[in-house]
């Protein structure tokens, strides 16, 4: 119906008729919609969660289904670690469990209990920065610095499972991250800096 239009007989009919019908619904229907909703999507379970991250002991209780990535960003406002593709495609969300480089977006948080979580927040020693992260810095191994977290996780992981002898050795074991911006280099001779010391 145009703006300068009337209203109708006929739109008006139609409209009334349509509002009647929804308004007409038996409960029952809404009642049968819920249970078959209830069927396939299985009820949230929540379950105790106890976890150390960056040192620091935390009891919570979280839904099986959140990832480690949502727990540290949304349940516990960590969000040095970033969420980037969710898909494990990128490497923006790499953290460490136990030692390990794991992407958080593809973990779910049940799975990190009892172990220790590290993220990009837990690497400093206070005011002192990890030599990853000054090395990044006085390399440029940054630009928009949105996957730099990650990055620098992956690095550290990379030295300290001493995969630096070669430049192509150490692309093969950063492949996982991708710097969009193209700091390639300067994340390479980061890595190359600190495997030196």
């Amino acid at each position: 119906m145009r703006k300068n239009d009337k209203l109708s007989r006929r739109f008006f009919l139609k409209a009334s008729g349509a509002l009647t019908l929804l308004a007409a619904i038996p409960t029952a229907l809404k009642a049968t919609y819920i249970h078959v909703k209830n069927f396939i999507i299985p009820e949230k379970k929540v379950v105790p969660l106890t976890v150390s991250i960056n040192k620091k002991a935390y009891t919570l209780n979280s839904d099986t289904r959140t990832t480690l990535l949502d727990l540290l960003r949304e349940n516990l406002s960590l969000t040095g670690t970033k969420k980037g593709c969710d898909h494990g495609q990128c490497g923006a969300c790499t953290v460490h469990v136990d030692g390990e480089r794991v992407l958080s977006c593809l973990t779910l948080s049940a799975m990190v209990v009892g172990k220790e979580v590290t993220t990009i927040e837990g690497i400093a020693q206070g005011d002192q920065l990890h030599p990853m992260q000054e090395a990044f810095i006085s390399c440029d191994g940054f630009q928009c610095g949105y996957c730099t977290p990650g990055q620098i996780m992956s690095a550290i992981a990379c030295v300290k499972e001493g995969h630096t002898h070669s430049v192509e050795e150490i692309k093969a074991y950063m492949s996982g991250n991708l710097c969009r911006c193209g700091a390639y280099n300067g994340i390479v001779e980061s890595i190359q800096k600190v495997a030196a010391l």
